[in-house]
């Protein structure tokens, strides 16, 4: 079953009471947690990419309720309210919370891009990625064109696995489209 947390779907513990989490370190030696399952199609998608020369990590993923309220908040002060609702989510409505959702980074000319705007620069390397992300079970989920549906701009950084066969039917949907059957 595919977990919907957005805008209008609450996370609730017992939605992944039956998850195992796996610990991952970043190249910044930063824990992260995984869902088991993401994890291994995440190796694999690591693993295809650096064939084609493209390097990742991860910058995020699983998020504590406390740990998004912290991402929400400094935000707020950087952008404030209005600005913040519309690039984070209220802890509570991330998919962060699932596991299931990464946030990549790159690592190009010999050093690690984590800053969003600098990612967001990166559209050839994005497009490589993102034509592959079927394949090992990964969607983009807040893809260019789609912020009215979704409720957040572009981040071809943020992936979200919902198992193979799934991403391979979803197309150029989002979530909430594919899921409520929409055209």
């Amino acid at each position: 079953m595919i977990l919907l947390v957005n805008k209008d779907h609450i996370f609730n513990e017992e939605m992944i009471s039956n998850y195992s989490m796996v610990e991952y370190d970043n190249v910044f030696e930063k824990t992260l947690y995984i869902e088991e399952e993401t994890y291994r199609h995440y190796e694999m998608l690591k693993a295809h990419l650096k064939v084609d020369g493209i390097i990742i990590d991860l910058d995020d993923a699983y998020r504590s309720l406390e740990a998004q309220e912290n991402v929400f908040l400094k935000y707020m002060k950087e952008y404030g309210l209005e600005k913040a609702e519309t690039v984070v989510a209220m802890p509570g409505y991330s998919e962060h919370h699932t596991g299931q959702a990464l946030d990549l980074i790159l690592y190009i000319d010999g050093k690690w891009i984590t800053d969003n705007d600098d990612l967001l620069k990166q559209e050839d390397i994005f497009k490589k990625i993102h034509s592959c992300l079927k394949y090992f079970g990964f969607i983009l989920r807040y893809p260019k064109n789609k912020e009215s549906v979704t409720g957040y701009g572009y981040e071809p950084w943020h992936i979200r696995y919902i198992g193979e066969e799934d991403a391979m039917k979803i197309g150029d949907k989002v979530l909430e489209e594919y899921l409520s059957g929409e055209e």
